[in-house]
């Protein structure tokens, strides 16, 4: 196979490489084999890989053969290293955790592979998915394609740098706070933060308030259809999103009715400041949006509340101490503050100094907070905020090993203040690449949906997409290191 041929495979969808498989124009061997061999040739300079598993990966594409009816026989993916895939190290980026390697697949990854997806390794993301940017002590930074100087964005951050760069046509990431979007808005790729409970976290949880699973695409059609073979519960989940009255994929190719959408470039954090090229490419984008007929009135939201940031600390600082609790469990012994880089440990003492009862009420707060939202928000159909409230961030600016960690978490914060509201109201959102900066950086919008409307969030995605598309952006080619 030609060098560039073999390159270019990569930037292609996942049908249509599952396609050139069930033919026999290609070997999934072949297949694999081209990822491979580009995460050998960039990863080391982009770091984006915690582990990659070349004999484990060619095994399993010599077990698929021409005509596998399987959707996605052969195509390569990569999992963010958060979620357990047999037989590979679980670590979140962590020195506590060991090279800990669980004997069970997370129900994703079980997903994944039953659809004929190939793992060709896991990805990298800050320790134990705390921040939007990619530079676990661990393991060191991750990597931008774009710019390598700066982040690929957090938490899912080198999966996106593994999709944007070519290594993978696609990748597994996960969303507690933005960990979805915010990394595909800073790669120049699609992330959708699907409804609350719309993908099972089973075996291992049965609900989470803040997060859940998805991936990261360059298209939407290709998030859509991994939406449906992800979407739906597992036995035994304690809760789980209602289902959809079609597939994903089949509602975003047809084109939306006339739709009323709500502009703002309003965050939700009072400190926040937003470059003035994220306002612009908001307001191009709801430009965009009049041009295709659809209703675009800029509001004014009811979320900038003090209390906010501390009620979400409150149930976001008890979901990683979890993550924590089950390697305490696994280590036979509780953490130290060696173990942990300064702001993992701040958290984790943040987690064990809260009370149930202060728990529970901030949970509650949040619930009745995002009632309001959801409440305010029903008279449109869509929100369109920015991505983003900069650039991608160069490396070392949200410092998780400084004298002062807390800081570094409300500077994360400022960077990404249009995120984690829709966490907390569970309603899905979608970070989309519709422009550029002058210096050749992605710049992204997001747009949020009613509650379990991801369909029809995807159609409009869909219509932006063919009237602005992206898909053919790519970085320049990363060189390893001399």
């Amino acid at each position: 196979m030609p060098e560039a041929t073999a390159t270019d495979l990569m930037f292609r969808p996942v049908t249509e490489l599952a396609a050139l498989v069930r033919s026999g124009e290609i070997s999934a061997r072949e297949l694999v084999q081209a990822s491979l061999d580009r995460i050998d040739e960039l990863n080391p300079r982009l770091n984006a890989f915690v582990d990659v598993d070349h004999e484990g990966a060619l095994a399993a594409a010599d077990g698929i053969g021409a005509g596998d009816e399987r959707p996605f026989a052969g195509v390569p993916i990569a999992i963010k290293n958060n979620r357990p895939v047999a037989g590979m190290r679980l670590t979140l980026a962590a020195d506590f955790t060991g090279d800990y390697v669980p004997e069970f697949d997370h129900n994703v990854v079980r997903r994944l592979k039953q659809a004929g997806f190939v793992i060709v390794g896991t990805t990298t993301l800050p320790e134990w998915g705390i921040l939007p940017t990619s530079e676990a002590r661990r393991f060191g930074p991750t990597r931008n394609p774009w710019d390598p100087e700066r982040t690929p964005g957090g938490s899912s951050g080198g999966s996106a740098a593994a999709v944007a760069s070519g290594m993978v046509p696609v990748a597994h990431g996960n969303d507690g706070g933005g960990s979805t979007r915010i990394p595909a808005a800073c790669c120049g790729l699609v992330g959708l933060k699907p409804q609350r409970g719309r993908i099972s976290l089973a075996p291992e949880a049965g609900q989470q308030f803040l997060v859940v699973d998805g991936v990261l695409t360059r298209t939407v059609a290709e998030t859509a259809q991994l939406l449906d073979l992800l979407a739906g519960p597992e036995l035994g989940d304690a809760s789980w999103a209602p289902p959809p009255a079609e597939p994903f994929a089949r509602t975003a190719e047809r084109e939306p009715k006339r739709l009323r959408i709500a502009l703002t470039t309003v965050p939700a954090l009072e400190n926040a400041e937003v470059d003035p090229a994220c306002v612009q490419a908001t307001q191009d984008a709801g430009k965009l949006l009049e041009s295709l007929g659809h209703e675009v009135v800029e509001v004014e939201p009811p979320w900038r509340v003090p209390e906010v940031l501390r009620l979400f600390t409150a149930s976001f600082a008890p979901a990683i101490a979890m993550q924590i609790a089950f390697m305490a469990m696994v280590n036979g012994r509780e953490p130290t503050e060696s173990d942990m880089e300064p702001l993992s440990w701040a958290i984790w003492n943040i987690a064990r100094d809260l009370s149930s009862v202060e728990h529970m009420g901030a949970e509650l707060q949040l619930q009745a907070f995002s009632r309001a939202v959801i409440t305010w928000a029903d008279e449109y159909d869509a929100l369109l905020t920015p991505a983003l409230a900069e650039a991608p961030v160069p490396l070392g600016t949200i410092d998780s090993c400084g004298p002062d960690p807390m800081a570094a978490f409300a500077r994360s914060g400022r960077f990404t203040p249009f995120t984690a509201m829709f966490n907390v109201s569970g309603q899905p959102a979608i970070s989309l690449p519709l422009y550029q900066r002058d210096d050749g950086l992605p710049l992204g919008v997001q747009l949020a949906a009613r509650p379990a409307a991801e369909g029809d969030l995807l159609a409009l995605a869909a219509q932006i997409e063919a009237a602005h598309p992206w898909a053919d952006r790519r970085p320049a080619p990363v060189a390893a290191p001399a």
